[in-house]
């Protein structure tokens, strides 16, 4: 007998919430592999093939090309053992429900999810006392809790037509145990113990905390919402043109309201004569080996800088009231793209010499023009490198990347009037400017900082006392 599964969008990287639907890989009736790509859509991050955990037959779709579903939203319905078009029976190992009803997969796991047959991992184990039962009819901790595979799940009656799950106060510890979690939750002021949660034994997942954020927010409306407008097309309206707020630019106007919300940030700049290191990287590649790019020298001074003055490779973390000073410094840059601005990580950049920092940033520049980018190399990132000269411009006052701390900025390198050796001359000048968030060091440190950035700068040299 033939068990329909409900497949719902998974967690597709840090911060992400929803994804809009680019191009739909299956049709109703389709038989479908174990992690075959049902659909194609695009984040804030990059473009994600997603894949499903089931094989069997496609009962339904949920969302139409172009529109926007949230994180735990239904995608798909698939219809597991059942008879596929042509008479045969579609079954096959780990796709199947076993003697207990259940059913398997694959184990690939995008962010945030699992299939019930995913390879043993750790489990973070934590003995609770036993918890009132929850809604559903099961009990919410006859044991200790585990970690949950958050995987695709059944529809239950305790669940409606949304998937939203109904709620009921429980007195005692709640059953929750991931530190996203219980941040979401405390960033909107949810009160957890009022949730019922969906995973296993009555255990408050991520999505739990989203549906009953949303039907808050229904609930708080005063005014009947307008009919939405095709995820393509610019709404009209008298005297302008509505445009909206999705995908990168929504994503890029979130992360700088919040970092001119929260940090506290001040900016620094001094002027730098470039005319050695331009002259250094002209004999680098004149050697016949691999080229290397400006931005490459520039990430290898700043990682030597960021060794020096590390308290700008922190995070502030406001609820622990506490500054964390990070090991790895995973250097972001910023690359303009069709698609609009992101922000490329390459980890580990203190651990890579110049060569090695400019094959990865070619790499990426590469994937972030071609919308390849994975939600990992999207994220994690310590301190950004953005140079905007690139712009044809001389400076600008970057908003820090946050949680970050501190963001270098570029402008173009120009001939310039200078003084150089007590005569005027025309020398190639650039323009540097530094914000940082003032919560983890004073003017003192910044100066420092920029100060050693630019000395490097013009005089090339000083790097090799710290090689």
């Amino acid at each position: 007998m033939a068990q329909v599964l409900e497949f719902r969008l998974p967690d597709l990287g840090e911060g992400l919430t929803e994804a809009e639907i680019v191009r739909w890989l299956v049709e109703v009736g389709d038989v479908v592999a174990v992690d075959q790509p049902v659909v194609e859509v695009e984040t804030a991050k990059a473009m994600v093939d997603v894949p499903c955990p089931y094989a069997g037959v496609v009962t339904a779709r949920f969302g139409e090309e172009g529109s926007e579903l949230p994180v735990g939203a239904p995608l798909i319905t698939v219809a597991v053992g059942a008879a596929a078009p042509g008479g045969s029976t579609e079954a096959s190992t780990g796709s199947t429900a076993d003697s207990g009803g259940s059913a398997g997969g694959s184990g690939n796991v995008l962010v945030g999810y699992g299939t019930s047959e995913a390879p043993a991992r750790r489990r973070r184990v934590r003995p609770t006392p036993a918890v009132p039962a929850a809604a559903n009819g099961r009990s919410v901790a006859a044991g200790p809790f585990e970690e949950p595979d958050d995987g695709p799940r059944v529809q239950t009656a305790a669940q409606d037509a949304s998937g939203a799950v109904a709620t009921g106060r429980v007195d005692g510890p709640v059953p929750v145990i991931s530190p996203l979690v219980r941040r979401l939750a405390r960033e909107n002021g949810l009160d957890l113990k009022e949730l019922t949660g969906s995973g296993p034994d009555g255990l408050i997942l991520r999505a739990d905390v989203e549906y009953a954020l949303r039907a808050a927010a229904v609930q708080t409306r005063t005014a009947p919402v307008p009919a939405a407008t095709p995820a393509t097309a610019a709404a009209t309206t008298p005297g302008g043109t509505r445009v909206p707020l999705k995908g990168v630019r929504g994503a890029v106007a979130d992360k700088l309201s919040r970092s001119r919300t929260e940090i506290p940030d001040a900016t620094c700049w001094v002027d730098a004569d470039a005319t050695e290191l331009m002259r250094a990287r002209a004999a680098m590649n004149a050697t016949g080996a691999p080229k290397i790019s400006l931005l490459a020298l520039l990430a290898r001074i700043c990682t030597a800088a960021l060794a020096r003055f590390p308290e700008l490779n922190s995070t502030v973390d406001m609820a622990a009231r506490e500054i964390v000073r990070l090991d790895a410094v995973h250097l972001g840059f910023a690359a303009q793209t069709e698609r609009g601005l992101v922000v490329p990580v390459v980890k580990d950049a203190h651990a890579r010499d110049t060569e090695a920092l400019s094959v990865e940033f070619a790499r990426l520049t590469e994937a972030a023009r071609t919308g390849t980018l994975t939600p990992a190399e999207l994220t994690g990132g310590s301190f950004t490198l953005n140079n905007y000269g690139v712009f044809g411009v001389d400076g600008s006052t970057p908003i820090i990347n946050h949680p970050e701390a501190a963001m270098l900025g570029v402008g173009r390198i120009v001939p310039k009037p200078w003084v150089h050796e007590g005569e005027l001359a025309v020398r190639q000048v650039v323009q540097l400017s530094l914000t940082f968030d003032h919560r983890v060091c004073d003017g003192g440190t910044a100066g420092g900082f920029l100060r050693y950035v630019a000395d490097c700068v013009e005089q090339p040299a000083v790097l090799l006392r710290t090689l």
